[in-house]
């Protein structure tokens, strides 16, 4: 009977220690909100974490199509017609991709807002493309973060870091 109710305990443990596991997402949903160029912008994004990797060049290709996040792509909403580096972006919601670079990156609104990853990419549907200045930080950002400011908005993690300047469309 010991044996039964040992087993049981060990099986109950086992099973508790899975749940939690499942419920804490690896690259958790976030969003990233703010007013920007009179504009209401929101970025939804998973936010994946460092975990002691080489995020730029290793994990993250230079030169190539990122997703800009994990798991779906990023999305990129805006309220109002808004200009990104001087260029007109009209209202709406796009999936936001990244060509990351050492010194400059390239933004990417595109169309397709609903997609995984940047598997179906397809630059046909590129609403915007902008070059951005992209820099090495001294701080780790452990996870990936947007973040939205009234002139402008910039993505963080590990130690890199790039920003794109908004202004109102007129």
């Amino acid at each position: 009977m010991n044996f039964r109710k040992s087993v049981f305990a060990l099986a109950l443990a086992v099973a508790s220690v899975f749940a939690a596991n499942a419920q804490e997402k690896v690259s958790p949903a976030r969003t990233a909100t703010g007013t920007a160029a009179g504009s209401e912008i929101t970025i939804n994004y998973s936010s994946p974490a460092v975990k002691g990797r080489v995020i730029w060049g290793d994990l993250v290709p230079m030169g190539e199509v990122w997703r800009a996040g994990a798991d779906e792509a990023t999305t990129f909403t805006t309220s109002k017609a808004i200009r990104v580096q001087g260029e007109k972006l009209p209202a709406g919601t796009y999936s936001f991709f990244v060509i990351p670079g050492e010194y400059e990156s390239t933004f990417i609104f595109n169309k397709v807002a609903k997609q995984w990853g940047a598997y179906s990419y397809d630059s046909k549907q590129d609403a915007l493309r902008v070059t951005v200045p992209s820099e090495q930080t001294s701080t780790l950002e452990e996870s990936l973060v947007y973040e939205v400011n009234s002139d402008s908005f910039e993505i963080r993690w590990e130690y890199g870091k790039a920003s794109a300047k908004l202004a109102p469309a007129q």
